[in-house]
């Protein structure tokens, strides 16, 4: 295996489980607001503006993550180097 291509396998999996992780917060979010939603019908409305909320975040956290795993592969590290001085 070249170092490509073990590049590409770790990218893979960076994404892979951030989106597991991420699906996964999001369906126990959505759970606890149905729950509360059916102990509380009267607070729906602002349950569901926070659930929105944090449905949001997690996801953008997620599209964040994804983004430096794609961004790996073209930085050598000469590039590296010049942006974070290593010791």
């Amino acid at each position: 295996m070249t170092y490509l291509s073990l590049i590409a396998i770790a990218c893979s999996l960076i994404v892979a489980l951030g989106a597991l992780g991420a699906s996964i917060g999001i369906a126990m979010v959505g759970s606890n607001h149905l729950e509360s939603s059916a102990r509380q019908p009267e607070l729906i409305g602002p349950l569901q503006t926070k659930l929105f909320l944090i449905a949001g975040l997690i996801d953008a956290a997620f599209l964040i993550g994804a983004q430096l795993p794609c961004c790996l592969p073209s930085l050598n590290r000469s590039k590296v180097n010049r942006y974070f001085r290593f010791v």
